[in-house]
């Protein structure tokens, strides 16, 4: 059973239960895989918070010929988004001609996917498709909502399941929200 949790002083309370992600996790393969399983795509994971995303996802959608690569970008301190992208690792591998599936555990303001997806269309892949977790549509201020979303979610502030609170609490396995009476903290 989900109990609340504590980091940094504030209180998060049960949001979105393990179950609940391995089935949408399940749904997420199963379209991916009609979509693109001929494609031997590169799932793009984007660190840190995805990994356990990622490493769900990639084995779920069982593509022989799939391959996984990580790059990493910054744009959160503590509980809110700076509003800039940081790029901290970037791309290696050739994507030219291929189909790349960006792999992210949320999505809410559109900002680190945008400049992302403007990379990687320099490097002239097959198509660009973005699977998230997570989507915040209230929060979105550019781009447009992920071609695979496994929740909406309101504009709050969430941790666990790879999503932290400068760094901690990655490790959890559900999702808590901040919870409403630390509303005083950002979202």
């Amino acid at each position: 059973m989900m109990k609340q949790v504590t980091y940094q002083g504030m209180t998060f309370v049960p949001f979105i239960s393990r179950e609940q992600i391995d089935e949408q996790v399940q749904r997420l393969a199963r379209e991916i895989k009609r979509d693109h399983g001929g494609d031997a795509p590169l799932f793009l994971c984007v660190l840190n918070g995805a990994f356990i995303f990622t490493a769900d996802l990639f084995r779920a959608c069982d593509i022989p010929d799939a391959e996984v690569a990580f790059i990493r970008f910054k744009s959160y301190q503590g509980t809110a988004s700076t509003g800039q992208v940081q790029e901290l690792m970037g791309l290696t591998e050739d994507i030219t001609g291929r189909t790349v599936i960006i792999v992210e555990d949320i999505v809410d303001s559109g900002i680190t996917i945008n400049h992302l997806r403007a990379e990687l269309e320099r490097h002239n892949p097959r198509e660009v498709k973005l699977a998230s977790l997570l989507f915040k549509p209230a929060s979105l201020q550019v781009g447009k909502a992920p071609d695979y979303v496994g929740f909406e979610i309101p504009p709050r502030f969430i941790l666990g399941y790879g999503l932290d609170l400068d760094g901690q609490a990655r490790n959890l396995p559900d999702i808590y929200v901040l919870k409403p009476d630390d509303a005083a903290t950002p979202q």
